[in-house]
């Protein structure tokens, strides 16, 4: 029996990969950097949320990634294409096949005189997959029991609630079996209750497909649903917060969520907000070296003085002459 070969994880291509990404906008003679030099890696598989405040350039990488808008500099690479090198019409073919996306406004994600069951044929139909009728009608029915919406197979948007539209919405954008899924913030017109439903059909889909997911909301409990949350500030992103569960010396199960900074390869890190405030952190910092850290400390609000200067003497007198 010959053995299969098993490739390593690591020689594997990530779905998504960002690397020192810029995108600058001219608006009325005025240049913006909606992003300075951002990195980002998303393994196959993954779910991962990307945070940021408003003006953080979340939106403006969502954009690229999904291949609506195009980097100034950097690397950009989903599901193994080229985003800075794709033609027009391979643009279209990377939207229709290799992605998929759901956006906030429930009203754009569906076509409102369609019914959950026709829009999600309705994606099919585009790619002409699968060719016969009966599996086309059976995965658009395995589709909706997966995001359970089934009972509102044969409903338009206006007869379902927010949740059921968002839930039909990704049925529709998971219907070509895209290899990632972009969603901008999808639980942005929804209530906690029915936000925490739609993000846990989101879990499922992941779990259950294996579709690489990334989620980009300014919502902080969005972070409480997947195993890694990414910070973007300023256009870069910050820090990342890693979700795991751990079995202690007492058989018990706890949850655990470490903060780590983002080192760039130049060496720059973002500290948390939190910590700056904490500590008031301004202007610069002192750093000590250890031998398994790094200590940062606040540092002196001023350039000493001369006389300050160890070594330094306050006696200003003419020295003696020496005989």
């Amino acid at each position: 029996m010959t053995t299969p070969t098993v490739t390593p994880a690591s020689t594997v291509e990530p779905d998504i990969l960002c690397t020192d990404l810029v995108r600058i906008f001219t608006t009325q003679g005025v240049e913006v950097q909606a992003l300075q030099g951002l990195n980002l890696r998303v393994e196959r598989g993954e779910l991962v949320a990307v945070v940021g405040a408003s003006g953080s350039g979340k939106s403006t990488l969502l954009s690229i990634l999904s291949s609506l808008d195009v980097p100034t500099a950097g690397v950009a690479r989903v599901a193994g294409r080229d985003l800075l090198t794709m033609t027009a019409r391979e643009r279209v073919i990377f939207r229709r096949e290799a992605v998929g996306f759901v956006f906030q406004q429930t009203s754009r994600n569906l076509l409102p005189y369609l019914t959950a069951a026709e829009n999600v044929a309705a994606a099919l139909a585009i790619t002409g997959r699968p060719k016969g009728h009966k599996e086309r009608a059976d995965r658009v029915a395995g589709l909706l029991d997966l995001l359970e919406v089934s009972h509102c197979a044969e409903r338009r948007p206006t007869e379902m609630s927010g949740g059921e539209q968002q839930r039909a919405a990704i049925a529709v954008s998971i219907a070509n079996s895209p290899r990632v899924l972009l969603a901008d913030e999808p639980t942005g017109e929804l209530d906690d209750t029915t936000s925490a439903h739609v993000l846990e059909a989101m879990r499922s889909v992941n779990r259950e497909l294996g579709v690489t997911t990334l989620i980009v909301t300014h919502d902080p409990s969005v972070s409480e649903h997947v195993a890694r949350t990414v910070q973007i500030r300023d256009g870069r992103t910050s820090t990342e917060v890693l979700r795991s569960t751990r079995v202690d010396e007492h058989g018990a199960e706890e949850h655990v969520a470490e903060e780590y900074a983002v080192l760039d390869r130049v060496g720059r890190l973002q500290l948390p907000d939190d910590f700056v405030q904490a500590l008031d952190l301004r202007e610069r910092v002192r750093l000590a070296l250890e031998p398994d850290h790094v200590g940062v400390f606040p540092g002196q609000r001023k350039v000493p003085a001369a006389s300050d200067v160890e070594g330094s003497s306050d006696d200003t007198s003419t020295p003696e002459e020496t005989p």
